[in-house]
């Protein structure tokens, strides 16, 4: 491959990655990926097995995509040929750092592997949250993409009780917040010195801060940011019933183009509400031991994701 991606943002999902992705993408040095989430290095990920709602989700028309000259913006997809991969970086060569930004890689078995055997100097970056509000974060965009109709508990216990664990075949709620293992992966194969662990809190305290310390770790100047939008804000459907009829049927997918946009938009609203007490208490009985370990992992104290705020 002549021009590889330096560096990775591998997740955690719903922990602040697009943003990041977008403030160091503002930096005249740094280049992106044009597709946010490739997913390239993630291919115990099998999209055969993806469920029907996932799959209507998820641009999966990859030929196509790639036989244009210039290639869109593209939030996700899942890219399986080598030759595509290449194409994504291309525009990229006269810049000093090249990255990708794939939540997959944090969850996924072999993705830190592959990219060590693709790339063994290449840049980790991940970024965490309290599990148990990442945890419902999460659930919070199933019910806007019509993955669930259920109150927050009954939604979470059900994806636990499911028989086949998977990307794109089941949530996972609890699976992506169990960080132990997931960075343990990296930790056994690269180097520490290639590791960058934020946390999705700093991201909101001190972004400018937040930023130099990732501009000093990838060896780029710093850079003042002037685009600090929040983004993937998180909205809800007003009617949870609805919404998800709409989406299992397909009607969604076909209604997409030919209904202004304003109209979608007004049949969702800004979440003002949290995680409950109850709620959060039932995921820390679930959480603790490995909130402790990946606190022992990364020398650092994580006591306060214990408390509910």
């Amino acid at each position: 491959m002549k021009v590889k991606p330096d560096f990775f943002i591998i997740g955690a999902a719903k922990s602040g990655t697009t943003s990041l992705y977008q403030y160091l993408g503002q930096h005249p040095g740094i280049y992106f990926s044009p597709i946010k989430e490739p997913n390239f290095f993630s291919d115990d990920i099998d999209v055969s097995k993806f469920s029907h709602v996932y799959r209507r989700n998820t641009f999966l028309d990859i030929d196509n995509y790639f036989s244009k000259e210039k290639l869109e913006d593209l939030q996700l997809t899942f890219i399986r040929k080598s030759e595509h991969y290449e194409k994504l970086f291309m525009a990229g060569a006269d810049y000093q750092m090249r990255g990708e930004s794939s939540t997959s890689y944090l969850y996924s078995n072999t993705a830190a592997q592959n990219i060590f055997n693709f790339n063994p100097q290449a840049k980790i970056i991940a970024v965490l949250r309290n599990p148990m509000e990442r945890a419902f974060s999460h659930y919070q965009m199933a019910v806007r993409y019509g993955h669930t109709k259920l109150q927050f508990k009954e939604a979470v216990e059900k994806d636990m009780r499911e028989k086949e664990k998977a990307w794109g075949v089941s949530e996972l709620f609890i699976e992506l917040g169990l960080y132990y293992n997931q960075l343990k992966r990296y930790f056994d194969i690269f180097p520490k010195e290639q590791i960058k662990i934020l946390f999705s809190t700093n991201l909101k305290n001190n972004l400018q801060g937040t930023l130099n310390e990732c501009f000093q770790f990838l060896g780029v100047e710093e850079y003042k940011i002037e685009d600090r939008s929040v983004y993937n804000v998180s909205t809800t459907p007003r009617n949870i019933g609805l919404n998800h009829f709409l989406t299992q049927s397909g009607l969604k997918k076909v209604l997409k183009p030919i209904v202004p946009k304003f109209v979608f938009q007004l049949f969702y609203r800004p979440i003002k509400h949290k995680i409950s007490k109850e709620d959060f208490d039932f995921l820390v009985d679930i959480y603790r031991e490995d909130i402790n370990k990946t606190a022992n992992l990364l020398n650092v104290d994580l006591t306060n994701w214990l408390e509910y705020k």
